[in-house]
């Protein structure tokens, strides 16, 4: 089905994509939102993502590789928004009093605290290549085919933002600098 809604709006079909953008936004949301931090910028790096892809749908070759595609135009928004605001913003999240409340079993709210300062603390390359793997599932390979890297460029990238985000939870941990915590590490 994804098929053929892509190859309607390939050929300018605005209901077909529509569908597309309704069916995909959530986990576009959801992913910008893990690699910029910030709600408002990820709603904006969803909508430039989406306008890019309903303007540039026509060079698609493949239908079939929509979602890789869309995932690679966004990373590269959200590369572009984190550019523009390089400075930090604090989020404040209203939640919605009707919003069912559930038990994290998997991490508590002080680890999930300590992961946020730790990601604060990465550049959005090395936020978004974790993403990638850990949120979205992705291997080597495929980030490798997402991003237009080789696999071994990938792998690599893959290794240093493990090794960042260490160093910056263990920064944050004492309080320190990330680039002092990088080079106790590396000592």
């Amino acid at each position: 089905m994804d098929r053929d809604l892509v190859e309607q709006a390939r050929h300018g079909d605005k209901e077909a994509f529509g569908l597309l953008a309704r069916l995909h936004g959530d986990w576009l949301f959801a992913v910008a939102h893990r690699i910029l931090r910030d709600y408002e910028r990820a709603e904006d790096a969803v909508q430039q993502a989406l306008v890019i892809a309903w303007r540039e749908l026509p060079t698609l070759r493949d239908p079939a590789r929509f979602e890789a595609w869309l995932r690679r135009v966004l990373v590269r928004v959200c590369y572009e928004e984190s550019k523009r605001a390089r400075r930090w913003n604090a989020s404040v999240v209203t939640l919605l009093p009707d919003e069912p409340s559930r038990r994290d079993d998997i991490i508590s709210v002080g680890d999930r605290d300590q992961l946020e300062r730790g990601f604060r603390r990465l550049p959005p390359e090395q936020r978004a290549i974790l993403v990638m793997h850990h949120y979205i599932g992705l291997s080597p390979t495929d980030i490798a085919e997402t991003l237009g890297i080789p696999a071994g460029t990938a792998r690599s990238r893959l290794h240093y933002a493990h090794r960042a985000m260490r160093a910056a939870l263990e920064a944050d941990a004492r309080g320190l600098p990330i680039e002092e915590a990088e080079r106790e590490e590396q000592a």
